[in-house]
């Protein structure tokens, strides 16, 4: 199992706002990987970091990746299309400049076609069109780039599409693996996030996730995954804007427990999406952390339950009948508290009573706030 973590961009907690100084400050947090956002432009200026976190990457194995345009039109007319292809060139070079395992894409609304396979179609044609122009751009013979060596070395990034979070827009998780399954060179991009939403709050148990993974190894043949994580506000089937994964009905420690329990086959890169970028991402790691030692713990018990099954001759059920019924008693006598007398009472009150002044109160009672407090005027588009 390969588990690796990192935020959609420069950390908030960065003082610069390079790339380069981002990549530095989530490598000393412990993650692993950073998802580059490319999301409106890619101005021209930006390629001298975009060179230097490629160096940076290929010198410590630091896994980039890059997102694409956000307004995106693939099944629009001619003009739209265009125009959008003209955003995800850009992308695409910026892409292999930073060595980016993978280049996330959303595809837009349903256009004039709607829902159904003439939609899928149109689709697989243009990111069929997208993969076979990052595989030219990566095998240019007539450019040499000396300080590149993962052009010459590396494979092509790969093209990912992304899951949509809102009824009008292309992008449901049957949508997406019908496409990258006839297309090669194209992966899905899981954002629970979306699917959660789109599902009407589908994502609850390990289970759930089970069936998610299970869907998508059975549909494309994969135990490579890369999603995006994040909590998510939303209505009737549609994701209205992201929140900090603390404050969303869309919870973390199901999927946790699902890496770790039954995830043993996965390579899957998470992205947070969260408000809190690189502070979610850390939620998010010390959540596996925990199921990893509640994994340990339950398999200690079960090892000393069975050396006393053959200690004792007794069966391990009844050993585990017993280990409850004493967790139990123990329980029950913690939540009994005896009675305190009266007259105790009143000799061990104290003779004078000091007032808390109105500001320390005040504080006191805002301790347990949320340090992070966002608006909802988050106007993401999904």
């Amino acid at each position: 199992m390969s588990v690796k973590l990192g935020p959609a961009g420069v950390p908030l907690s960065c003082k610069g706002r390079t790339i380069v100084e981002g990549m530095d400050d989530i490598i000393s947090l412990g993650l692993e990987t950073m998802e580059v956002q490319t999301v409106r432009m890619v101005a021209p200026q930006h390629f001298e970091q975009y060179w230097q976190a490629g160096v940076l990457a290929n010198k410590t194995d630091f896994e980039m990746n890059i997102h694409g345009p956000y307004y995106s039109e693939l099944l629009g007319d001619r003009v739209e299309r265009g125009r959008s292809l003209a955003k995800i060139e850009a992308t695409l070079q910026a892409a292999r400049t930073i060595n980016a395992r993978h280049i996330t894409l959303h595809t837009g609304h349903y256009g004039g076609f709607g829902r159904g396979q003439a939609a899928n179609e149109q689709v697989a044609n243009v990111i069929s069109g997208i993969v076979d122009r990052i595989h030219d751009i990566w095998h240019d013979d007539e450019d040499e780039f000396p300080v590149f060596p993962w052009i010459k070395n590396g494979t092509p990034s790969k093209i990912g599409v992304e899951t949509s979070g809102r009824q009008e827009l292309w992008g449901s998780l049957e949508e997406v693996l019908e496409v990258v399954n006839h297309v090669e060179g194209a992966v899905p991009v899981l954002n629970i996030a979306h699917i959660h939403a789109r599902g009407h709050g589908q994502m609850r148990t390990s289970e759930d996730y089970g069936e998610l993974f299970d869907t998508v190894r059975e549909s494309i043949g994969t135990k490579e995954f890369y999603c995006h994580f994040s909590g998510v506000e939303h209505r009737t089937g549609n994701a209205m804007h992201y929140t900090q994964i603390k404050k969303s009905d869309l919870n973390f420690e199901p999927l946790a427990e699902f890496i770790v329990e039954d995830g043993g086959w996965l390579d899957i890169t998470l992205i947070s999406d969260s408000p809190l970028l690189e502070h979610d991402a850390m939620y998010m790691m010390q959540n596996i952390e925990k199921s990893r030692h509640k994994q340990l713990e339950r398999k200690a018990r079960e090892d000393r339950r069975r050396a006393l099954s053959l200690q004792t001759g007794k069966s391990e059920e009844e050993l585990r009948s017993k280990e409850t019924a004493i967790a139990q008693e123990r329980g029950a006598a913690e939540e009994v508290v005896p009675e305190v007398p009266e007259a105790a009472l009143e000799a061990t009150a104290p003779e004078e009573t000091v007032e808390t002044p109105p500001k320390q109160a005040e504080a006191a009672s805002n301790e347990g706030d949320d340090i992070f407090d966002f608006e909802d005027d988050d106007d993401d588009l999904f």
